[in-house]
């Protein structure tokens, strides 16, 4: 279910306050009988604060964007991670994937390394396998992420088969040449570039770790 905009109300504020003011001035001044120079001076001062509060409504409407609309994603909450796998890798791949998931709008993660998956957290998809597909083969040839920031708009999103069917964001992180990690979130358009550049980092991390 799509969450509703909660800030809506305070953008807005400014914008209907102004306005009121805008029309009480003129109502009072309709129905003055006799206009001293003190009360005009109010007035001129009552009709520039109103004007800069509809202009600061106005300019909120566009600067503060809305928050993208949130979905609960189809599939089961789980924790798979292979094990023949280092202990201090294991514990790498669960700790960094548990940030993400408490610090991003990340709903969902796999981890591919080598052609296998490694792990699956998060609300998992109905298919464990990865089958690489144009875009992860992209990522891993070229080694630069890509995201997709609106599933629905990339014909592309039917090789991302192995996360939750209604996926709204996708972020493909490269882990080195020999792996990458899929991100899926709930919400199109939710990473920030602070939110790559972490994600970026954290699969360094790991690179550095799985490599060793």
């Amino acid at each position: 279910m799509a969450k509703e905009d909660q800030n809506r109300v305070i953008r807005r504020l400014p914008l209907v306050v102004g306005m009121l003011g805008a029309v009480l001035l003129f109502i009072n001044r309709i129905f003055t009988p006799e206009l001293t120079n003190s009360q005009s001076r109010a007035d001129v001062l009552g009709v520039i604060l109103s004007a800069l509060l509809v202009l600061t409504g106005m300019l909120w409407q566009q600067v503060q964007a809305r928050t993208p609309d949130a979905v609960e994603l189809i599939g089961e909450e789980g924790f798979e991670l292979v094990t023949d796998l280092p202990d201090t890798v294991k514990n790498e791949l669960a700790w960094a994937s548990r940030l993400l998931l408490l610090n991003t709008v990340t709903r969902s993660i796999v981890v591919v390394y080598k052609g296998k998956v490694i792990l699956r957290r998060g609300i998992l998809g109905q298919k464990s396998e990865v089958k690489p597909g144009a875009i992860l083969n992209l990522v891993l040839e070229k080694q630069k992420a890509v995201y997709l920031v609106d599933v629905k708009a990339y014909p592309g999103k039917i090789e991302f088969d192995y996360l939750p069917e209604n996926t709204q964001g996708i972020i493909c992180q490269p882990i080195g040449f020999d792996g990458a990690m899929i991100l899926g979130a709930n919400a199109p358009r939710s990473y920030t570039r602070q939110d790559e550049n972490w994600i970026a980092g954290i699969a360094d991390k790991l690179a550095v770790s799985l490599e060793g």
